[in-house]
């Protein structure tokens, strides 16, 4: 009995050999993760501007601050609309839902570190 082809044997390397659904299905999952760090970067600073005060954080904390805030506006937006809280099915809000969710999360973040500083005394 002959092995089994490897991709070589195909006539091609792994990732052009892959069936056209996995293809589809990466490139898919690629584009939504491109589109929600931008959503985020975008949500997380408008969020930053329009609560008044100032945060210390770059780039990336803004960015994670919008992502989280996008799944926060999720989960609000399941709440209102369905009146139901389905945690099984976890997705991001337009950009809206973004902000208000970013606005939600931001000053949780500063509800929680105003007391660990003011424990540290700085």
């Amino acid at each position: 009995m002959p092995a089994s082809p490897t991709w070589e044997h195909r006539g091609g390397t792994a990732p052009t050999a892959w069936p056209p659904l996995i293809r589809a299905a990466v490139a898919a999952c690629s584009d939504f993760l491109i589109v929600l760090l931008i959503v985020g970067l975008i949500a997380g600073a408008i969020a930053r501007l329009l609560v008044p005060g100032r945060d210390p954080m770059g780039v990336i904390g803004t960015i994670a601050l919008g992502v989280a805030g996008s799944f926060l506006g999720g989960y609000l937006q399941n709440l209102i609309v369905y009146h139901s809280l389905e945690i099984r099915h976890p997705h991001a809000t337009g950009i809206i839902g973004s902000v208000i969710g970013a606005i939600v999360v931001l000053l949780l973040l500063r509800l929680t570190s105003r007391g660990r500083g003011a424990r540290r005394g700085y």
